[in-house]
């Protein structure tokens, strides 16, 4: 296929991470018409937004023959791990994302273990189980804190960091026994507690060729100074500089190449994102978990990292051509503020009308995650993490600048955003 000839484009996803993707899509040379599956409220206002069950791997293709898209960008890991991409490409349709066999990497905890195990990916140590009596019995003979993992896809809220024995074997009663994460808690890690600071690696990946994009960090906790419950991620920046040259060098060495190499023996042919969540310890990193699609909001600050077009290299990945060397970054930081509906992560407000800036600075965008679109036009809350303002500059203390300067021109009710992101790093800059 010439390059010059654009090619429709269909995103699966309805969250942040899918408006960024769109939005690559629509500044794409290559890209002639896009939409979105389901797609946000947002979304609606700039493209095509589709009803579809994005984990039913027929009801997809039937979408792609009729809509005739030349390439399917899978956003959220749930259409992995069923097999989308395996239908898909048996089809003769170029998907971006892996097979189910990779998509295992997310999907089974317990499978990613075994799997660091045997192929000497550092990692914390780690025990698995089936049964509650056992996992009990284990986590009151150890330390504290734990790690509780529920092994199976959760939506990003399965794990417990235990501090008392009384917490841990809380977590597993509620995993195992009420079954909170329904059938994710069947089997559950647990894991010895890693200190250090985390840092997220994500690869684009055809093989054993890869892209690694800026490391970035997320911001969990709902509350400044990483305070309060976890979250689905309350705000990110990249590049980090927790990741430093060195700590660079080990990750590439000694967990991206055996992590490829391993899934190369394995017999996976693995294309697609893969997110190494990695801690950086004493003894160096370690992985802490693997993802299978671009993380959210992590994928709100790397499209904007890209000064070659993100779409041209998710085609190649899928059409398994990609070369790296080809790929250029684009200098600078960029941050993402998300913006979350009251109540969140609790109980959450839905329903209320946004308001929302008529224009934005040059280089800063809005991305919708949970909104809906209303019969008049007009946009409102839909889900926990509603919006996200990205903004890019020269370096982080801009790009946080500009940033928090939109953010106030934004108006929903119960709308409550984090004040500090970036501070771990805006602090180590400041003691230079």
């Amino acid at each position: 296929m010439a390059l010059q000839e654009k090619i429709d484009v269909l995103i699966l996803g309805s969250g942040g991470r899918e408006h960024a993707l769109l939005k690559a899509c629509l500044r794409s040379p290559r890209v002639g018409k896009v939409r979105v599956a389901p797609g946000n409220g947002g979304m609606a206002l700039e493209a095509e937004c589709l009803p579809v069950d994005v984990a039913d791997p027929a009801a997809v293709l039937a979408l792609v023959r009729r809509t005739g898209s030349g390439l399917v960008i899978v956003g959220p890991e749930v259409p992995l791990a069923a097999g989308v991409v395996d239908v898909l490409e048996d089809a003769g349709v170029p998907a971006y994302g892996p097979r189910a066999a990779g998509a295992r990497l997310e999907a089974s905890k317990a499978f990613t273990k075994d799997f660091l195990f045997r192929h000497g990916v550092p990692t914390a140590a780690s025990a698995t189980f089936t049964a509650l009596e056992p996992a009990l019995a284990h986590v009151r003979g150890g330390p504290v804190p734990v790690v509780i993992k529920a092994s199976g896809l959760a939506a990003g809220k399965g794990v417990v960091i235990a501090t008392t024995h009384a917490e841990a074997e809380a977590a597993l009663r509620d995993m195992m026994g009420a079954k909170v994460f329904g059938a994710a808690g069947d089997e559950v890690v647990v894991e010895e507690f890693m200190q250090g600071e985390e840092a997220s690696i994500m690869l684009m990946v055809c093989g054993e060729e890869y892209l690694m994009l800026p490391p970035s960090q997320d911001h969990k906790r709902v509350g400044e100074g990483d305070t309060g419950p976890n979250t689905g991620g309350m705000g990110a920046y990249a590049p980090a500089d927790v990741v430093t040259p060195e700590v660079e060098r080990r990750v590439r060495q000694e967990i991206i190449e055996p992590t490829l190499r391993g899934l190369r023996q394995d017999g996976v042919d693995y294309r697609g994102t893969l997110y190494v969540g990695i801690m950086v310890t004493a003894q160096g990193p370690k992985v802490v978990e693997f993802n299978v699609r671009f993380g959210d909001p992590e994928c709100q600050v790397l499209m904007p990292s890209l000064e070659t077009d993100p779409v041209a290299i998710m085609e190649s990945i899928a059409r398994g051509t990609f070369k790296a060397s080809s790929v250029r970054l684009r200098p600078g930081s960029t941050v993402i503020v998300v913006l979350a509906a009251g109540g969140y992560p609790g109980e959450i407000r839905k329903g209320d009308v946004i308001s929302l800036p008529g224009r934005l600075p040059a280089d800063v965008d809005i991305l919708h995650a949970g909104t809906v679109r209303l019969a008049d036009g007009s946009v409102a809350t839909s889900g926990g993490r509603v919006l996200g303002v990205v903004a890019h500059g020269p370096d982080l203390r801009s790009a946080v600048r500009l940033a928090y300067e939109v953010v106030p021109l934004i108006k929903f009710e119960g709308c409550h955003y984090r004040r500090d992101i970036g501070h771990r790093q805006l602090r180590r800059e400041s003691a230079r």
